[in-house]
């Protein structure tokens, strides 16, 4: 449609904001933790949340609680001038509604309700005041929102509790919490390591909950855990830095948190990439995650990015939103906000299934949701240039905020990609980034990036074609049926990567023209 005499300003203003998604939405989430105020703005309320702004402040309410049973004066002010700065972003970002979650220290303080109070004056909605249950409860409902079938123990560490809760798929156990937040520890011991090595080993031996956690996952919740996780990330050279996700071996996670343990944190390999502000709790919540792996022996330690603001709103949907497959709902947003035909990226799902059947490639149920959700992607670095489509889609897609995925899949997806546009070569790849897929997954990455570029060949990413062609298996060859209407189609560059995409299976070609 042309734009007319207003230019594109005047079309946009009519139909809306380009690269933005229609539905309930902005929500705006204000968490009041014992050590951060957070606002962090959402999309829309959905299976698979986008961040349209986040904010953090760590205003430390927490600090001398414990001694004193008040918050702080000047904690006070920080947060309340971070909550009116927040309630005027809110509004700016055209939120429709503003949730405000208040946690262990407004619950525990003398001085909490009149704090309460004045939160409520300045946003103009009830604080929901979270009970230590509640926080179980809703940190239980971050993983089962982010983590595909989740199974194990949930632990969020905040500065003045941790909250632990059995999972499974999405059935959560009954939630406890512990006073062992990071401040909360460095307090009761008085700065000292091993008096909080003490402290945690007395309080988590006797938890009913780390009893169910033996050969299980440990999914680690909290900003003081997330810095752990970066910092072992930018120490190993980690191809990937998303951190949801991000999966420790037990005994390494357990090794790395005795070294930041010892105390000397300023001296620890790349801690400049952790922020000043939170290296002070590093050693404490290094503590409170080495006793829990001591105590309850899982098999890894998952961290997640998905916490109590992603549970409450996951406690909002319905259930037939919670039902949705959340990789499937993000790779599904995305493609249709940078696919040429978002049709044509569905059809491609079948097609594709039918182009493995004949090479003979079995999937898991697993392989199969990852092989669709690449589907719905393989189409978004369309408008870049062609010698660079390949690198910067493997780069959007391995670092994108996708939930419901670990890292090997994160990639398949990026890999299929990449090998999509740029052939079945890895030079421009880190190795690095290969070997997160394992053999089997990088075998069926490659066989899919193979199929892209003969649909795509076919196609030219349009809709209504690939139902049309017909592939399939006859005496050692992959055949290939063009229906009369399609027939001119064929052509030197399809037969080649036919001829490329059949090699994989060591079969001949044939393509018919019906």
């Amino acid at each position: 449609m042309c734009p007319g005499p207003e230019g594109w300003r005047g079309l946009l203003s009519r139909c809306g904001t380009p690269g933005r998604l229609e539905g309930y939405g902005p929500l705006a989430v204000i968490d009041i933790g014992s050590n951060s105020v957070r606002l962090v703005v959402y999309e829309r309320l959905t299976r698979a949340p986008t961040v349209l702004f986040n904010e953090k402040v760590l205003a430390g309410l927490g600090k001398g609680l414990a001694k004193t049973g008040r918050l702080a004066e000047a904690s006070l002010a920080q947060a309340l001038d971070a909550v009116r700065r927040f309630k005027h972003i809110a509004d700016q970002c055209g939120s429709v509604g503003l949730h405000v979650l208040a946690t262990a220290a407004a619950r525990e303080a003398e001085n909490g309700p009149p704090f309460v109070a004045e939160l409520e004056r300045i946003c103009g909605v009830q604080v929901q005041v979270l009970t230590g249950a509640d926080e179980a409860r809703l940190a239980a409902y971050g993983i089962v929102a982010g983590v595909h079938d989740a199974d194990g123990i949930a632990g969020d560490l905040g500065g003045g509790s941790l909250e632990l809760v059995d999972i499974h798929g999405d059935t959560i156990g009954k939630g406890l919490t512990y006073p062992l937040g990071g401040i909360r520890l460095q307090e009761a011991a008085e700065g000292s390591i091993r008096k909080a090595e003490r402290i945690a080993a007395q309080i988590l031996d006797k938890s009913p909950v780390l009893g169910g956690l033996a050969g299980r996952s440990f999914y680690a919740v909290g900003g003081t855990w997330r810095s752990l996780a970066k910092l072992h990330m930018h120490q190993t050279d980690y191809p990937l830095r998303v951190m949801h996700n991000y999966a420790m071996p037990a005994e390494v996670a357990l090794e790395f948190c005795r070294e930041v343990g010892r105390g000397a944190v300023e001296l620890l390999p790349r801690i400049e990439t952790v922020s000043k502000q939170r290296r002070e709790l590093l050693p404490f919540g290094a503590v409170v995650l080495a006793q829990i792996i001591r105590a309850g022996k899982p098999k890894n330690v998952v961290l997640s990015a998905l916490g109590l603001r992603e549970g409450h709103l996951y406690d909002l949907l319905s259930p037939e939103e919670r039902a949705r497959d959340p990789l499937l709902a993000a790779a599904e947003e995305l493609g249709y906000l940078r696919s040429r035909s978002p049709r044509h990226t569905e059809e491609t799902g079948p097609w594709t299934g039918a182009v493995f059947a004949a090479l003979g490639l079995d999937e898991t149920a697993e392989e199969r949701r990852l092989r669709t959700a690449a589907c719905l992607v393989a189409d978004i670095g369309w408008r870049a240039h062609p010698d660079y489509r390949g690198s910067q889609s493997l780069n959007i897609i391995s670092n994108a905020a996708f939930i419901g995925v670990d890292h090997p899949g994160r990639a398949y997806l990026a890999l299929s990609n990449y090998y999509r546009h740029m052939g079945l070569v890895e030079d421009a790849v880190s190795p690095r980034l290969v070997q997160l897929a394992p053999p089997r997954l990088l075998a069926r990455a490659k066989a899919l990036g193979a199929a892209f570029r003969v649909a795509f060949i076919l196609s030219a990413a349009m809709p209504g074609i690939l139902p049309d062609v017909k592939v399939g298996r006859l005496a050692g060859r992959l055949t290939m049926d063009l229906p009369p209407h399609l027939a001119d189609l064929d052509g030197e560059v399809l037969q080649r990567r036919f001829r490329q995409l059949a090699k994989l299976a060591g079969l001949d070609t044939e393509i018919r023209r019906a």
